[in-house]
């Protein structure tokens, strides 16, 4: 596996039916709605094998005036986001791709919403 610097994450949020793509720089916490999210690794196949991105997370859930609670802490993949999936009655969140630098299109910046909704 090829180590890289940042998380292409996909994120959904279960009230509101919104889809949002965010980028999580290796090391450096987002936030998704109530969500901290933090990648400690990401890792992707090299090129000549089948494609697959694995990226560790840790993700609080932090409230106003409470102290964050760990709801997440491990591994999540690709081509199988069940495998290891958050279990949150109002996020979902899982891995799209491991990327070297910041693959953004102009003018999104991390945790803007597309404007996707699900249907």
């Amino acid at each position: 596996m090829i180590p890289e610097r940042v998380a292409l994450l996909l994120g959904l949020d279960k009230i509101t039916a919104r889809v949002s793509r965010f980028e999580a720089p290796v090391g450096t916490p987002v936030r998704f709605g109530t969500l901290k999210i933090l990648v400690r690794a990401c890792d992707k196949n090299p090129p000549d094998r089948r494609p697959e991105n694995a990226a560790f997370l840790q993700i609080d859930k932090v409230w106003p005036g409470e102290k964050p609670k760990r709801i997440f802490s491990g591994w999540m993949f690709s081509s199988s986001p069940a495998l290891s999936a958050l279990e949150d009655p109002i996020y979902d969140v899982s891995v799209l791709s491991c990327n070297a630098a910041s693959a953004a299109s102009p003018g999104l910046s991390p945790g803007k919403e597309e404007g996707k909704a699900a249907r």
